[in-house]
């Protein structure tokens, strides 16, 4: 990213990311990339959730009914805390989870975070997601952004919720996080991160793709 090349052709939207203290992370993208290392954990990554702490549980007690009602630590389980992205690299354990990102990108989880819209069309957020984007309430297209608007949503879907498609429509939740960028209200970022990152796994290991976002923020 070269906010300055930007300002001298008259977007000046570097002011729209010192809003959500992004800059650090900006500044970590233009850095070195490990491929080959990402790719080893990406392809090798898991999602260690509640779902999955349930299920060790339940083996655990097919294998010895006895343990039936004991918490995961009578059982010699570790506890579980919250939900990671799991993987390893040459034999290292790596586990990511939403503290672990808000402390690459030198950035405070805190802030707004609107999560389960997808692209609910009753939705309250339309109106304010329209009118951030287009001055108006109601739905317009993508060639109706403003230059400006269209810059900002092409770094979000490349820089921070990268999407893998060609599609310029982007869903409600991202459009509700573009809202937040414009309007220059604290957004969750490392939530926002984090979330999308175990979304992007999920779809890549349904539809068995190599397409391997977040390169930089993983190493």
């Amino acid at each position: 990213m070269d906010f300055t090349s930007l300002s001298y052709h008259g977007y000046n939207i570097k002011e729209f990311y010192e809003a959500q203290d992004l800059i650090s992370y900006f500044d970590m993208l233009n850095g070195p990339t490990y491929e080959n290392l990402v790719r080893h954990f990406w392809v090798k990554a898991h999602v260690y959730d509640n779902k999955v702490a349930q299920l060790e549980m339940d083996e655990k007690v097919l294998i010895d009914p006895s343990l039936a009602g004991k918490s995961r630590e009578e059982m010699g389980l570790e506890l579980f805390i919250e939900t990671e992205m799991r993987s390893n690299i040459m034999g290292i354990l790596v586990f990511i989870f939403q503290a672990v990102i808000a402390c690459v990108i030198r950035r405070a989880s805190k802030g707004n975070f609107k999560d389960g819209l997808e692209n609910n069309k009753k939705s309250l957020w339309n109106e304010v997601v329209h009118q951030s984007m287009f001055n108006s309430k109601k739905k317009s297209a993508y060639h109706n952004l403003t230059m400006e608007k269209k810059l900002l949503l092409k770094i979000q879907n490349e820089n921070l919720l990268p999407k893998g498609g060609g599609s310029d429509q982007p869903s409600l939740k991202h459009r509700v996080f573009l809202h937040f960028i414009i309007t220059k209200e604290k957004a969750n970022v490392p939530k926002y991160i984090f979330k999308h990152m175990i979304k992007t796994l999920r779809e890549s290991q349904q539809s068995n793709r190599t397409w391997i976002p977040y390169g930089r923020l993983i190493l």
